[in-house]
């Protein structure tokens, strides 16, 4: 046999066994694809165990406001104005857990803008409700008649600038004064919007239904895999939201290189006092559903230290939002709090990539799937 013969036959037994090795690792790897047979139990626990709950603890949240708000408008007192301003807080918690839930009836009717318009990137909102205060606007009073007006009039934020922005200190001296009026009727719509959407998911043939039971007959979700893909949309929507409209708008991290001195005035409820508590709660959300739904029985076995790694970031973000205490102005200018928010920010881009590209390639979503367009 040829010297050259010879190097060839060895090689080729060389390879033999590596490339047997290889399929024997390919066999024993992981394989992505979504478990349909799960996705009936996961979407139903989603509904009844996370998005039910959520429009019914606001449903209840915007009652309790709305009567403290009207209490308040008949007897004026500053322990009755504390009572307002503690349930504009439970409210805002309450909305900060549901509001992830950007799909269904919410954003119909422009509900999810009425019930809270931000980012107001132009102060757009601000200066209507400050055109309402200074013209003591009486269609701004009623409920009915301020549904009519920008969305932007009618929300948290607009309440908020009502208990808390230039002149708030005539609401606990001035007996059914025009604020406290326009700040009930403000409380009144948040009250109606959160029952329209209590009452559309509670439909046993409505939305839920349409969750449920995916299939070719559901105008909603055809099969598993929309209905899955919806869900996870959910999420990846919800991180990404948060990080370029909460977060990133009054605080960037290092900007060209430089730590950013930060925006706390364009930060979500800084006069209240409620943007790290309001983020904490919208990142507890995701956790929340994510577990409540038990989006680990879509994933194919081999896959569930994603799980792991998805529920640490979450719950590292909640912990360390937990410890930003000061007002947003301070906690920039704090180098402990602002590490904290660098890390939020570092943390928050790795969960989204889990969530988009890990968790979505391993249901079977190809690399270039956007949650934006659904394909």
């Amino acid at each position: 046999m040829r010297p050259r013969h010879i190097l060839l036959l060895g090689l080729s037994l060389f390879f033999l066994p590596l490339s047997a090795m290889a399929e024997d690792e390919e066999a024993a790897a992981p394989r992505a694809g979504l478990r349909v047979d799960a996705v009936p139990g996961v979407m139903q626990k989603a509904v009844d165990d996370f998005i039910r709950p959520g429009y019914r603890d606001l449903l209840e949240g915007t009652e309790t406001l709305a009567e403290a708000a009207h209490t308040l408008c008949e007897k004026p007192s500053d322990e009755t104005l504390g009572d307002v301003q503690m349930s504009f807080d439970e409210v805002v918690q309450q909305w900060s857990t549901i509001e992830i839930v950007r799909v269904g009836p919410v954003i119909e009717g422009n509900r999810f803008e009425r019930f809270l318009f931000f980012p107001d990137r132009k102060s757009t909102g601000l200066k209507q409700v400050q055109r309402i205060l200074a013209t003591n606007d009486e269609t701004a009073t009623a409920a009915e008649s301020l549904k009519g007006k920008s969305v932007a009039a009618q929300g948290l934020g607009a309440l908020e600038y009502v208990l808390y922005g230039t002149g708030a200190e005539v609401l606990p001296t001035e007996k059914n004064g025009f604020r406290c009026r326009y700040g009930a009727a403000i409380a009144d719509n948040l009250k109606a919007v959160a029952g329209e959407l209590h009452a559309e998911w509670e439909k046993p043939d409505g939305i839920q239904s349409a969750w449920k039971n995916p299939g070719p007959d559901n105008p909603v979700y055809r099969d598993g895999k929309e209905a899955a893909t919806e869900l996870l949309g959910i999420l990846v929507h919800g991180v990404e939201s948060i990080r370029d409209q909460r977060l990133r708008p009054f605080y960037a991290g290092i900007v060209k290189g430089e730590p950013d001195k930060g925006h706390p005035k364009m930060a979500i409820y800084w006069r209240s006092g409620n943007t790290m508590p309001a983020l904490s709660a919208n990142f507890s959300a995701l956790q929340a559903l994510f577990n409540a739904a038990g989006m680990d029985a879509l994933l194919p076995d081999g896959n569930r230290d994603m799980v792991s790694a998805i529920n640490y970031l979450l719950q590292a973000n909640v912990d360390d939002l937990d410890e930003i205490d000061l007002p947003v102005e301070q906690a920039i200018a704090s180098d402990e709090q602002r590490g904290r928010l660098n890390r939020i920010l570092q943390n928050t881009n790795n969960v989204l990539q889990r969530l988009n590209l890990d968790f979505g390639a391993a249901i079977g979503l190809s690399s270039g799937f956007s949650f934006a367009d659904g394909d």
